[in-house]
C-alpha cells in the first residue's frame, strides 16, 4: 500500500484489477514504477478496446475484483486466484486476463504478428571454420 492506502505493487510486479469488464492499474508515480511488461499489457488492452483505468486501487477492490494479475519481468503476466483465502472472482484464472497472456505470449514468442514493433530480430551466426 501507498502512503493513502492505495495498492501501489507487489514485491516486484505491477498489480492489475478487471471488474466488470473495466482494466484497472495505479497510475505511475512515487509508489508505482514504469515495467514493460505494464505498459505491453496496457497497450495490448487499448487495442483490444478494454476500457483502461490508470488510477489509485483502494485495497478492498482486491476482494470485490472479477480478476487480479501480477506483471513483470520475471511474472510475466501472473493471475492472482486468493487472497488472504478469499477467491478472486471464480478463483480461476480470468477471460481477460487469459486474453491478455495469450496476446503476450503469442507476440513475445513470435507465434504472432508483432504488431507493435516491440522485437528486434537477431540474426543467426552460422559457425565459420577458421583454417590457420
Amino acid at each position: 500500500l501507498d502512503a493513502n492506502g492505495y495498492v501501489s505493487e507487489g514485491s516486484g510486479e505491477n498489480v492489475f484489477v478487471v471488474r466488470n469488464g473495466v482494466l484497472q492499474t495505479a497510475p505511475l508515480g512515487n509508489s508505482v514504477l514504469p515495467g514493460i511488461t505494464r505498459d505491453s499489457v496496457l497497450t495490448i488492452a487499448r487495442d483490444l478496446d478494454v476500457p483502461v483505468v490508470e488510477q489509485g486501487i483502494p485495497r478492498e477492490m482486491l476482494y470485490l475484483a472479477d480478476e487480479v494479475f501480477f506483471t513483470g519481468t520475471a511474472a510475466e503476466i501472473t493471475p492472482v486466484r486468493s487472497m488472504d483465502k478469499i477467491s478472486v472472482g471464480t478463483g480461476t484464472i480470468g477471460a481477460l486476463t487469459k486474453r491478455i497472456q495469450k496476446e503476450f505470449y503469442g507476440i513475445v514468442t513470435g507465434q504472432m504478428p508483432d504488431r507493435f514493433n516491440w522485437l528486434t530480430p537477431v540474426p543467426v551466426r552460422t559457425k565459420h571454420t577458421v583454417t590457420v
